[in-house]
């Protein structure tokens, strides 16, 4: 197989990788929809639950579900707390069946639940393990698109420089200063603002929290400093395979775990990590 080749098999097989990781990330971490199916009167409903929201305004809660035989309430409180459950009608509109949660300041998180009834059936749902949504600011699209197009590019390149690395091809240095270049404006200058705009604050990782979404940053972007420097003066392609290793692996962490959290007593913002330890 030509070189020429061979550096395309490099670059499908990083595409690959980052698409799994990326796939894989989203759909374990706990800003994604709450999926189930349920069946009522002989249908079965594939149900989409929110567990984010942005914005100023109340989150909805719609449920594909047009029989108007079927009827439910919307039960919710602030989370962590102990409070009462506040209760509200879903209402039928068109082909959804649609409640709503009340807005929430930035990081400040809801639980909630269902319970849909028919004529002869009831149906609780999640009122055992209810569904926690978190709120947060607008993040303005001139910011969020570019930051999420760089992130994205900062993992394929990182993984193909670590697979030309591991072929021990010299571009694999070249390569390595894009990662680092990709990572340091994406990440650490507009993920610093995406923040900003979510939560309220610019960085809550170390020196000045532990949020996990931040320090997983903070720790690839070393790794890739240390991969970038240690091969100025000679090729040492392991460093960047190592920093690649660590990226892709930091991937596997779900986006969001432990972040920002509002504190309902304090109307302080921390991150989850801390309330783990502490609370």
């Amino acid at each position: 197989m030509s070189k020429k080749n061979n550096t395309k098999l490099f670059w499908l097989l990083a595409f690959i990788i980052t698409i799994a990781a990326a796939y894989y990330q989203r759909k374990t971490g706990p800003s994604y929809a709450k999926e189930t199916n349920i069946t009522l009167e002989d249908k079965r409903y594939d149900i989409k639950l929110p567990r984010t929201h942005g914005g100023n305004e109340g989150c909805p809660v719609e449920l594909e579900i047009a029989n108007n035989n079927v009827q439910g309430e919307l039960y919710y409180r602030k989370y962590p707390t102990n409070d009462n459950w506040q209760t509200t009608p879903l209402k039928h509109e068109g082909e959804l069946l649609i409640g709503s949660l009340p807005h929430q300041p930035p990081a400040g998180k809801l639980e909630y639940f269902l319970k849909l009834s028919t004529r002869n059936e009831k149906l609780n749902l999640f009122e055992d393990n209810p569904v926690i949504i978190r709120f947060k600011g607008s993040v303005p699209a001139g910011i969020l698109v570019p930051h999420i197009i760089i992130m994205f590019a900062a993992m394929l390149l990182s993984n193909f420089s670590g697979i030309i690395a591991f072929m021990k091809h010299p571009k694999q240095k070249f390569y390595g200063k894009i990662t680092l270049a990709l990572l340091f404006v994406g990440g650490l200058i507009l993920g610093p603002m995406v923040q900003f705009h979510a939560f309220g604050d610019y960085w809550t990782g170390i020196p000045f929290g532990w949020d996990l979404t931040d320090n997983k940053l903070l720790v690839a972007f070393i790794f890739w400093v240390i991969a970038v420097t240690g091969n100025r003066k000679r090729e040492k392609p392991f460093l960047t395979i190592l920093a690649a290793v660590i990226l892709l692996l930091i991937y596997t962490i779900p986006h969001s775990m432990f972040g920002s959290e509002l504190d309902h007593e304090t109307g302080e913002v921390i991150t989850g990590m801390v309330r783990l330890f502490l609370f």
